[in-house]
Formats: structure tokens, sequence, C-alpha cells
């Protein structure tokens, strides 16, 4: 089978895709064949070996992890003899970041939790954009965030992919405005997916008290904590699911304080990697979620698609097309 292959922490030029030995799935896994994948944080911090602590986690001078791919969508080829979960044939999407990674690739063996049912209404493109983005989007504005009926929300990045899955996932929960900011080049775009307002962070900053709302999901944190809070309401949230390293720490220290002092709460999500998976699929049966699709892009091209994600010139998610002719016959 065909494989992205990364030997060295640096620049996407020395990725490499090559011929590799299919795995074999143990008994308690299943083989995946791999339609689609989804570019991520993850997977651009593996390449490039930063911020440090993707090191410690992933090899200190080199990586151990030398086929990254986190978000796969595709189907059941076969199962461990102790599966039950699953059949062959089964179309199934998920997010492998607890299950060993290796979704940039034409086969992948994985554990069955990190799998869910691929909902009919949507294609494989479409359900590889999913599982990471949906889930982070969700669990902020839901369940850390506590989003009510009728309330404002920013979400800052919005142009990624958890921008656009949270603009309609804060509808389904009664938003009453949705605020996003993003580059000039996205503004168009996030306007197009619902956005009411949108702000371009090259010409304003949100933070500089001029307006206010109930809830600020962060996918960049790339300002002190205490910057945030001019931009919340009285009982606003404040909620990370990721950015800087030194300011995911601070935010971390400053929580307490800050809701010691005052109505307001920073948070950071601690992302419970597939859950709420049935209200996602549900939306997505429903036609009421819909992901914006950078792409596919050829599997021959997923280094350039990484590295297009890493310069943040990406529209919504980043998505590879991985199976063709070739993955159809036998390695």
């Amino acid at each position: 089978m065909k494989a992205l292959i990364h030997r060295k922490y640096g620049p996407c030029r020395n990725l490499t895709i090559e011929d590799v030995e299919r795995p074999v799935p143990g008994d308690d896994q299943v083989l995946v064949r791999v339609h689609a994948a989804a570019v991520n944080d993850w997977d651009w911090s593996m390449v490039i070996g930063k911020p440090f602590y993707i090191r410690l986690m992933c090899g200190l001078l080199r990586p151990k992890v030398q086929t990254p791919g986190v978000d796969v969508a595709g189907t059941i080829e076969s199962v461990g003899k102790n599966v039950t979960a699953f059949q062959s044939g089964d179309a199934v999407y998920g997010d492998l970041s607890e299950s060993g990674f290796g979704g940039f690739a034409e086969f992948v063996a994985t554990a069955p939790e990190a799998l869910s049912h691929k909902p009919a209404a949507i294609s494989f493109a479409e359900a590889a954009a999913i599982p990471h983005a949906a889930t982070l989007a969700l669990q902020a504005i839901r369940d850390v965030g506590q989003l009510k009926p009728n309330e404002s929300l920013l979400i800052n990045g919005a142009g990624g992919g958890v921008g656009t899955l949270g603009i309609q996932i804060a509808r389904e929960l009664g938003a009453q405005t949705v605020t996003g900011v993003d580059h000039t080049d996205k503004l168009e775009m996030m306007r197009s997916v619902g956005f009411d307002d949108v702000i371009d962070y090259t010409k304003n900053d949100f933070t500089d008290g001029s307006r206010k709302y109930d809830l600020v999901v962060d996918t960049k944190s790339n300002r002190q904590p205490f910057r945030y809070l001019d931009a919340l309401s009285n009982g606003g949230r404040y909620v990370t699911v990721g950015g800087n390293p030194f300011i995911l720490i601070l935010t971390l220290l400053a929580g307490p304080l800050i809701k010691k002092l005052s109505t307001k709460t920073v948070n950071i999500l601690a992302l419970k990697t597939n859950h709420n998976m049935e209200s996602i699929s549900d939306w997505l049966e429903q036609e009421t979620l819909r992901p914006t699709l950078d792409g596919p892009y050829p599997f021959e091209q997923l280094p350039e698609a990484i590295d297009r994600f890493g310069k943040g010139k990406h529209h919504g998610k980043v998505i590879v097309s991985i199976a063709n002719d070739q993955s159809l016959t036998p390695s």
C-alpha cells in the first residue's frame, strides 16, 4: 500500500509517499481502507516537531510515528476476532489521535473505539472533515461554554474546521448571533456559512471592549487571558481549544483567580476524543450540519496540503482523497 512517510522533523518537503507493507489488524483491531483524510493541528505539529511538547510525546530527535493522520473516513476491510461492533464493508469515520494515528495511508489498523458508522447522507470526503473539528466545536460550545438560547457567541480563528462547523452547531443550540474572526481572505467564505458578523483581525481587535459576547471560543489563543475579559459580557465564558502553549499555561493558572474576582470565566477544553459522535451523526443525517471542504486534494499532493494548512491558507477543512484505482488492488 501507499503511505505518507515522515522520517525527520522540519518542512513538508521532507515528506514522501512510499510503498510500505499493509498493516495486519490485531484481535482487538479493525483494518480500514481509507477513502479520505483531513489535515489537523496534530498533523502539522507532528511534521514540524513544534511546539516542543510534541517531541516529548512523539519522539525527541526523530518522529516515532512515521505516518501521521488523525481524521479518516473509509470502509472496514477486515476485523479482529474479538471485534463485534463492525464488520467488513461498513462505512466508518473517526479520530485516530488516541489510537496510534496512521490515517495518511491507504490502509490503517486501529481500535474500533476510534470509529463510528458513517452517516449515509454524507460523502467520505465530508465525513473525514468531521470527527476532530466537530467534537472540539461541540464540546467547547455546549459542554464547557454552556451556550444558552439567545446568547451571543464569537469564534476566533473561525475560518477553519472548528469555526465553520461551530457556527452550525451554535445555530442548533439556539445562539442569537455568531461572530467570526479571521484573516481578510476568509471573510466572504465565513459569511457564506452563516456568520452574522465577521471581523478581520488584521484591521480590528475583538478584545478592544467595543463589543461584548456571552461566549468566546478561541482556536488561536494568542493573547494573555486577562485581555479576553474585555470581550465578555457579565457572566461571560471564554473557552480555548488550542493555541500558543505559553498562553494555555497562563490561562490554566489565571482561571481560578479570574473566577474569584469577577463574574467571568476562562477555560481550557480537554477534548474527549470521539465523544458526542451520536449527536453529530444525527445532525449530519438531518443535513443540518455540513463541513466546508478545502479540497479534496489528490493523495500525491498531501505534503503540499499539510503545508497549506500550516500556513493558515485553508478555508474550512483540508481534505485529501486517499482512495484511487491502485488502492482497490491487493498490496
